[in-house]
């Protein structure tokens, strides 16, 4: 497989004013990779800011699946323009359908009251730790389906702590640290970092909740799919340099998993926080 470009993928064609089309790609999963959406969507209304706006915040549904072998065209509606900030809604659309809808707000920088709680676990640096992908090709547990794909997976350096292959079924706690850091150069543009953030935020995020229940990615009788994907961005960060994504899953119940993550610049400052709720149904369970 060529080398692919996450900037590509990110970067939209303005069919006419509020309205893109983004291509789409096949990670080998089940459905439309979810981060795809997340990032295009976030990077469509973005394009109909006012200069100097930053992303604060997004809240996200996923509607239906999406066809990884289409292109996904996003509808941005302008909701608001204020004095310090900007609202958009934005709604993607495959097959004349909504598959997902999108709350963003957006702030010119200021200064203000600032405090820090979340303290950044102490893990061994990324450079001690392999890619995610170089352990799944050495032990062969991609499926077919990533394998042909695995390309695709390159453009996001992922090392995990305590690595653990997706088709292993072993109990853990509900933590997962993942260190990320994107392979292209990003030149300190925000709107760019926070897009391949919201993109990467996906991935391995709501697998965190089957750790306590000694049940494996793969399992045949599983089927995972995310409701909603909420971020904040805290600080300007650089993601050409490694982040340690921190995902907890404090609570499942009701065929859902809930977990909340934890973006830190390598020197420990909290960069952007998410949540994200989805189905996680056993076949079988009433």
């Amino acid at each position: 497989m060529p080398e692919v470009k996450l900037v590509e993928l990110l970067t939209l064609d303005k069919l006419e004013e509020g309205l893109f089309r983004g291509q789409s790609w096949d990670l080998g999963f089940r459905a439309l990779f979810g981060g795809q959406v997340l990032g295009q969507a976030l990077a469509a209304a973005q394009l109909t800011l006012p200069e100097g706006r930053i992303t604060h915040s997004f809240h996200s549904y996923f509607l239906l699946p999406g066809d990884a072998n289409k292109p996904v065209v996003f509808d941005v509606e302008n909701v608001r323009d204020g004095r310090s900030f900007s609202t958009r809604r934005v709604k993607a659309i495959q097959n004349g359908r909504n598959i997902f809808y999108m709350t963003a707000s957006f702030q010119s920088p200021e200064k203000g009251l600032e405090h820090q709680y979340a303290v950044m676990p102490n893990v061994l640096p990324p450079e001690e730790i392999e890619s995610d992908i170089k352990l799944l090709s050495k032990t062969q547990e991609m499926s077919e389906r990533m394998s042909d794909s695995s390309g695709y997976h390159k453009p996001i350096d992922m090392r995990t702590v305590d690595f653990v292959a997706p088709d292993k079924a072993i109990k853990q706690e509900p933590k997962r640290y993942i260190w990320m850091k994107a392979q292209e150069v990003l030149s300190r543009n925000i709107n760019l970092n926070q897009v391949m953030l919201a993109y990467a935020s996906d991935y391995h995020f709501l697998s965190t909740a089957l750790h306590p229940h000694c049940i494996a990615n793969t399992d045949k009788n599983l089927r995972m799919a995310t409701i909603d994907h909420s971020m904040w961005f805290h600080h300007p960060f650089d993601f050409d340099d490694w982040l340690l994504y921190c995902a907890e899953s404090p609570f499942s119940g009701g065929a859902r998993g809930l977990v909340r993550g934890q973006f830190f610049n390598r020197q420990g400052k909290l960069v952007a926080s998410t949540m994200q709720e989805g189905l996680m149904r056993m076949i079988g369970d009433k």
